[in-house]
């Protein structure tokens, strides 16, 4: 049996250590969400407002954002809900190359949103947001060229 992109991106984010990540797969809408979740201690017991102007003076913060694949002649979604939305080529899938450089950067992602999380939470940022790096993404995804052609099908279900 061929494996197909899911299954494989599924694998792949098991490498990612020390965040939650997980994978919601909305086969009615040909979209796959990578969701993934950064916390950190409130220590100091700050009012933090989210981006729907939600006060939370919690322990622990919990920061959740999303990276959509998504089918372009088939699937709704809002763009501003994810830190990124990559379309993927119906059932032909994405490339190995692709999706290794997609969970290594987002490795990359997560580890420096950590980091800025924890200098927001100690006043020493104004806001936190993560922030995607097209032309650090382009070097991940290059140091995979030899798999560049070759693809992963769009699950079946």
């Amino acid at each position: 049996m061929k494996k197909d992109f899911l299954h494989y991106l599924d694998e792949r984010l098991e490498t990612i250590s020390d965040y939650e990540v997980a994978l919601d797969w909305d086969t009615k809408n040909h979209t796959i969400e990578i969701l993934f979740r950064l916390y950190a201690e409130n220590t100091e017991g700050q009012a933090i407002d989210d981006a729907d102007g939600v006060v939370s003076e919690e322990e622990v913060i919990e920061f959740e954002d999303g990276i959509l694949l998504f089918n372009p002649e088939k699937s709704r979604y809002q763009a501003e809900d994810y830190l990124k939305a990559f379309p993927y080529e119906g059932k032909k899938g994405l490339s190995i190359a692709f999706l290794n450089g997609l969970v290594d950067y987002l490795q990359i992602i997560l580890d420096e949103g950590q980091g800025e999380l924890l200098d927001f939470l100690a006043g020493e940022a104004e806001v936190f947001e993560l922030h995607w790096n097209e032309q650090a993404f382009s070097a991940e995804v290059e140091k995979y060229a030899k798999e560049l052609a070759t693809f992963l099908p769009y699950p079946s279900y």
